[in-house]
């Protein structure tokens, strides 16, 4: 039996959401098309639509679905920067996910894009002493501000409604990638744009949705220049047919957390809890990553530094006794590098290559707790041995 505890990269898809995929993949027809096949696939879009919004308490209208939370972020972050010329700073977070790094990167080498980076604390979180002081310094020139809800990494929890005011009283629009908080914690898109937060990113594969549809949540105020054109569907803002049986599919994950969502919470704190324990009694030396305090950081989320571990070593020998995770560290050409999230926080290299990140979901039980910390002593033993090996001096 294989124990899945990489709940933060894809969750498994809910049952009930698989039934509404499949059946709702029978429908034929297009929602721009005026006859009777097409309005009645328009009509299961909207529904769909309606379910989202209500995940999150915004208007229908106001959730643009996209292919992926990836694509949500793209277009928001370049949308805002476009839409707000001659502005060109961007206030952006150290520790961001790749998704966002990569758009204000690309914004930079292709758009004259001004980069401003907000440092994190030891904990991952923003510092908002240097994040006021980017915005007084020129509170006229900058474009957006976006940062994460939660880190997909360490867990962190952001101060979103302090960020959104030091924004706010500038009239500064702000994008929040909350994919990896979605399903997690309550996201009030109602709360948020009234504290001045412009779009938030969803993406339905982390709340047991399908991969492959996501969705900005777009105040129905804030313009954004579009990343696609084509039939102007979706408020001119996202054109192309919609994938309407993934819309569906997508309602329906995020329908079912909902009612459930603060038992689900506290579960889940439990069994992390049991986790965190474990692994400290198991290697001492562990260093617990992100904010040790529960209410801080996302429920399913224990992140661990292992020093003298190299965390790929760790992953691999977990792998072989059932049991899967993730080292939360960026690869690139095959060579792992140090976390940039950790590095952030201020953590050194080796810290950061020693770092093993497990998250859990629905689908986690007590056994696939004890199931983990039953195989972790001898891969953390092997870890250690071959990281000493490695620190040998060969003559």
């Amino acid at each position: 039996m294989v124990v899945y505890l990489d709940h933060a990269a894809t969750t498994p898809l809910l049952p009930a959401a698989i039934t509404a995929y499949a059946e709702a993949m029978t429908v034929v027809g297009n929602p721009a098309s005026v006859h009777s096949q097409g309005q009645n696939a328009k009509r299961m879009l909207e529904e769909a639509r309606e379910h989202v919004a209500a995940s999150v308490n915004s208007d229908p209208i106001e959730v643009v679905f996209t292919g992926s939370g990836t694509e949500a972020i793209n277009l928001a972050i370049k949308g805002l920067f476009w839409a707000r010329a001659p502005r060109r700073r961007i206030l952006v977070a150290e520790g961001e996910h790749h998704a966002t790094l990569d758009s204000v990167d690309w914004l930079a080498a292709h758009d004259d894009a001004l980069l401003e980076w907000i440092p994190l604390d030891r904990l991952g979180r923003i510092n908002l002493t240097a994040l006021a002081a980017a915005i007084t310094a020129h509170p006229d020139d900058i474009a957006l501000i976006t940062v994460i809800a939660a880190n997909n990494e360490v867990g962190t929890i952001q101060p979103l409604a302090e960020i959104a005011a030091l924004a706010a009283a500038h009239d500064i629009p702000v994008h929040v990638d909350a994919v990896a908080a979605y399903g997690h914690l309550p996201i009030d898109f109602a709360v948020l744009s009234a504290a001045g937060v412009s779009a938030v990113s969803l993406s339905a594969h982390k709340i047991g949705g399908p991969v492959g549809i996501g969705a900005l949540i777009l105040g129905r105020r804030t313009a954004v220049v579009p990343l696609l054109h084509g039939g102007g569907q979706q408020r001119q803002v996202r054109s192309g047919t919609q994938d309407v049986a993934a819309a569906v599919s997508f309602a329906v994950a995020a329908s079912a957390f909902g009612a459930g969502q603060r038992a689900e919470h506290a579960r889940l704190e439990g069994l992390r809890d049991l986790v965190i324990a474990g692994v400290r009694r198991i290697a001492p030396a562990a260093i617990l990553n992100g904010d040790p305090d529960s209410a801080g950081r996302l429920p399913g989320n224990a992140h661990f530094s292992f020093p003298g571990c190299e965390g790929d070593s760790l992953l691999f020998l977990l792998d072989v006794a059932g049991v899967s995770v993730s080292t939360g560290s960026a690869c690139q050409a095959g060579i792992p590098e140090p976390s940039h999230v950790l590095r952030a926080m201020g953590r050194t290299a080796v810290e950061s290559r020693g770092a093993l990140r497990i998250t859990l979901g629905r689908t986690t039980t007590e056994d696939d707790v004890a199931a983990l910390l039953r195989a972790l002593p001898a891969a953390h033993a092997q870890a250690e041995r071959a990281g000493m090996a490695d620190r040998v001096p060969r003559a």
